[in-house]
């Protein structure tokens, strides 16, 4: 290898690698460790190790982050691990599904509430269309805007304006 700094990588990555497979050699019994690490791992040690220059990785360009080539297969996942992250999620969906009855409920309650004001309001001002969007303001934040408009046509200028 010419250059230098691919050279410094090349001998990193390899180490790095050499350290893990030992890594592993150790922890499990040796005969039945496996010496080569996946592809998927080795290339995160790869994109780890190797020096990034404008979001690219130095020699290689950009990679797509971190996808496993389709023709790979899947890396080993524990069946208890896969179980207990199982239980969690069934756990979660059960809470979330909790949460979302007692916002039903709670909704429920305010449109029960808001039914009462609207017929108490129809008691209070029979004569009133009462729409939603019909509904002034002023009747419920208890502000004074001024003078009723029929006052206007009077030639009265209200002094708020």
């Amino acid at each position: 290898i010419d250059d230098g700094l691919v050279r410094e990588v090349v001998t990193l990555v390899q180490t790095q690698v050499q350290d893990e497979v030992s890594q592993l050699q150790t922890e499990d019994d040796a005969s039945t460790a496996s010496t080569n690490l996946s592809r998927f791992r080795i290339n995160e040690i790869v994109e780890s190790s190797v020096p990034k220059k404008k979001g690219r990785l130095v020699g290689l360009g950009r990679r797509t982050r971190s996808v496993p080539p389709s023709s790979a297969p899947p890396p080993f996942v524990d069946p208890e691990v896969l179980t207990a992250q199982l239980k969690d999620k069934d756990d979660r969906i059960s809470l979330l599904e909790t949460q979302m009855a007692a916002q039903q409920a709670g909704y429920e309650a305010q449109r029960r509430l808001n039914q009462q004001m609207m017929e108490m309001m129809q008691k209070m001002y029979p004569n009133e269309e009462m729409n939603p969007r019909n509904i002034p303001r002023d009747m419920f934040l208890g502000i004074y805007r001024g003078t009723p408009s029929s006052e206007y046509t009077e030639g009265l200028v209200p002094r708020n304006l």
